[in-house]
C-alpha cells in the first residue's frame, strides 16, 4: 500500500502547447455536424490537445499508461495541428484515416471498452471514412476544398 501511495506522486505531464485554433482539422476542413460529432466521440481524446481525462487517469500506474498512449497517438496524428501540415501530407493522413476507420482498427478497442460512445456503427464508419476519402480525392486533383454540399 505504501508503494501504491508513493507512486501517486509521479504525475505524467499533461501540458499542452499553445496552438492556434485555425490549425485544427475542423477549422481547416469544416466537417458537417454529424462527422464532427463522430470525431469528438471517437478521435479527439487521443488525437488532439482536447483530451477529456476520465477519473481513473488520476491513478498511477493507469495514468502513466494513458499518458504514453495519448502521446503516441498525438505523435502519429494530431488533429489540433493538422493545418500546419503540407497539403500532400494531409492527403496521406486522410487516406490512412479512411483506411483504419473502415478496417475497424480505429478507434482502438481498448478505448471503446471504456468509452462506449466511441463505438462506431458500420454507417458511422462509412460516413467518416467517406468524408476522409473525399478530401484525399480533392487533394489528388489539385483542389483546395471540397464542396460542402457534397457531404
Amino acid at each position: 500500500m505504501v508503494v501504491f501511495a508513493l507512486i501517486q506522486f509521479i504525475r505524467p505531464d499533461r501540458s499542452v502547447p499553445a496552438v492556434g485554433g485555425g490549425q485544427d482539422l475542423r477549422a481547416v476542413l469544416n466537417p458537417p455536424a454529424e462527422v464532427s460529432t463522430i470525431l469528438d466521440a471517437a478521435c479527439y481524446d487521443c488525437h488532439s490537445y482536447r483530451t477529456r481525462y476520465p477519473w481513473y487517469s488520476e491513478v498511477a500506474p493507469v495514468s502513466w499508461w494513458l499518458s504514453r498512449h495519448i502521446n503516441e497517438a498525438r505523435e502519429h496524428l494530431n488533429f489540433s495541428t493538422f493545418g500546419a501540415l503540407p497539403p500532400s501530407e494531409r492527403s496521406e493522413i486522410l487516406a490512412e484515416c479512411s483506411e483504419v476507420v473502415l478496417d475497424g482498427e480505429m478507434p482502438l478497442s481498448s478505448y471503446t471498452w471504456a468509452h462506449p460512445e466511441a463505438r462506431l456503427s458500420s454507417e458511422q464508419r462509412s460516413l467518416l471514412a467517406g468524408w476522409f476519402s473525399a478530401y484525399t480525392s480533392a487533394d489528388e486533383h489539385g483542389e483546395d476544398e471540397v464542396d460542402d454540399d457534397e457531404h
